[in-house]
């Protein structure tokens, strides 16, 4: 995203001592004249259904560890000082927003009782280290909130595939606090930086050859070769840009001849694409025996199975998404069967179903994601007889949540318009009867020098036309969700969220 995140309201799954004990005391007042909706994250899917439920029929609450929406695909442009961070940040709360917001974690879920278990945030987050994101501390008070409707929109993680060194030290550009961590030249530039340390400090890896990882390079390459070629014009000769994926091309979501014209502009401009490589670690320190460099700031060691040790000054991360720990560890149990908002799939006349049952929500057998129905309530499965069942009142969004009968890809377009379409039909209260479609309004990446590509159906776009419609469409869509009453429908997107 579909990108960051995201923005997740989970933590990892941790055994409850006693002083986590949950604390019963009421927490936000619930006006009895309004449902009250509690969505899960300010990502995507989670920001825009806040923004688009109506106030006055519904009691909006956002839990997320923070407090603000990050419009990931313009993060590769600050990072490297094209645009500022206040312009990729929207508040929760907002200007006459009508949202109220808990800054914490969800740890679980009773839908028997409609029931959310909250972990208080005890540090403020955004390191932008991928720990970070993984988990609250495990040190929050834990409390109890109502909910009449529910709504998971908590996104995903950066897939790091076990890779050893990577959460610690790789950046993911999922948050305002990775892009901060990458405007680092003026090491470089000290006179007491050796040239062994300075061509190291200058090599940049983007792992992953998605639109997010293809974009950040394009605009790291702008940042050396327009800007910093002033300031430090006798650096420039020692940069180094390069690629890592381990498929065997990159941009596989653009057809062939679009994917062929990036491959030929970054050949052109000197960044080096690596397919079919295998990375295999990432620690601190410049190549050499363990132990030995560790006290070399700034640089760190890329192993790779192809071409063993790389000095490399940071590194990129960007190979996808893995499921969200909330999703994938709180939510593994239903505890017990809600009788009064699930409606099991069953045929007329058939025996009701003792309460007995094990029941579970049901997963895609790959990604692990909730499966959900064309109105993104979420579905349960008894472990024996394989008997399904519909949850009406808690849905799901964005990443996490995988459509049955029509898989969609992690992007936020498609987050954002499967958010708008829920916070629509539930303001009408006609869900029951529409089923979501998503319209593919494109896919489009940056590639530097003012040039992009875009692909919308049949139709293809290059060069410096699809660069202007590229960053028209997200300066536009930055601006345009900052004054209350204007549009924030996010139009055509190719980067990942996550």
């Amino acid at each position: 995203m579909r990108g960051i995140t995201t923005t997740n309201a989970v933590r990892t799954i941790r055994s409850r001592s006693l002083h986590h004990a949950r604390i019963p005391r009421p927490l936000l007042a619930h006006d009895p004249t309004k449902e009250r909706v509690v969505i899960l994250g300010s990502g995507w899917a989670g920001f825009t259904i806040s923004r688009h439920l109506d106030k006055k029929k519904f009691q909006t609450v956002v839990v997320s560890p923070r407090s603000y929406f990050v419009f990931t695909p313009l993060l590769a442009s600050t990072a490297v000082g094209t645009l500022e961070f206040r312009n990729t940040l929207e508040p929760v709360r907002g200007r006459n927003a009508g949202v109220e917001y808990i800054q914490g974690w969800a740890d679980d879920v009773s839908f028997d009782r409609k029931t959310l278990t909250i972990e208080a945030l005890t540090s403020q987050p955004g390191s932008g280290s991928h720990a970070d994101k993984a988990g609250a501390s495990g040190q929050g008070e834990l409390f109890d909130i109502k909910y009449d409707k529910l709504i998971v929109a908590v996104g995903c993680y950066s897939q790091t595939f076990g890779t050893k060194g990577v959460r610690e030290n790789a950046l993911f550009l999922k948050d305002v606090g990775d892009a901060r961590r990458i405007r680092s030249f003026e090491t470089a530039s000290l006179p007491t930086t050796s040239e062994e340390l300075r061509k190291n400090i200058l090599n940049f890896a983007i792992v992953g050859g998605g639109p997010t990882g293809v974009e950040f390079a394009a605009e790291l390459f702008d940042l050396c070769h327009e800007d910093l070629s002033r300031l430090y014009p006798t650096l420039i000769p020692y940069v180094k840009i390069s690629i890592y994926d381990v498929a065997p091309k990159i941009l596989p979501m653009f057809d062939a001849k679009l994917a062929t014209y990036a491959l030929n502009l970054f050949k052109r401009d000197g960044i080096k694409i690596k397919t079919e490589h295998h990375i295999q670690e990432l620690r601190p320190g410049l190549p050499g025996p363990p132990g030995e460099n560790l006290n070399t700031a700034g640089c760190f060691t890329l192993t790779t199975h192809q071409e063993g040790d790389i000095g490399v000054g940071m590194c990129v991360w960007s190979t996808g998404l893995m499921m969200n720990p909330f999703v994938q560890k709180a939510l593994d149990s239903v505890h017990i069967y809600p009788e009064s908002s699930a409606i099991p799939n069953l045929p007329e006349n058939a025996p009701d179903l003792p309460s007995s049952l094990k029941w579970s929500l049901k997963r895609h057998s790959k990604t692990g994601g909730l499966m959900v129905d064309d109105r993104f309530r979420v579905q349960l499965v008894e472990s024996n007889s394989a008997t399904e069942a519909t949850v009406v009142d808690v849905f799901a969004v964005g990443d996490v949540s995988v459509m049955e009968n029509s898989p969609l890809p992690a992007t936020a377009q498609v987050a954002n318009q499967e958010a708008r379409w829920l916070a629509e039909h539930l303001n009408t209260g006609d869900i029951n009867s529409h089923r979501f479609s998503f319209r593919n309004l494109g896919v489009m990446t940056y590639l530097g020098g003012m040039r992009a590509i875009m692909q919308t159906g049949e139709r293809e776009i290059k060069g410096r036309t699809a660069w202007l419609i590229w960053r028209g469409a997200y300066l536009t869509k930055t601006s345009s969700c900052r004054p209350e009453g204007r549009s924030d429908s996010y139009g055509v997107n190719g980067s990942s969220r996550k």
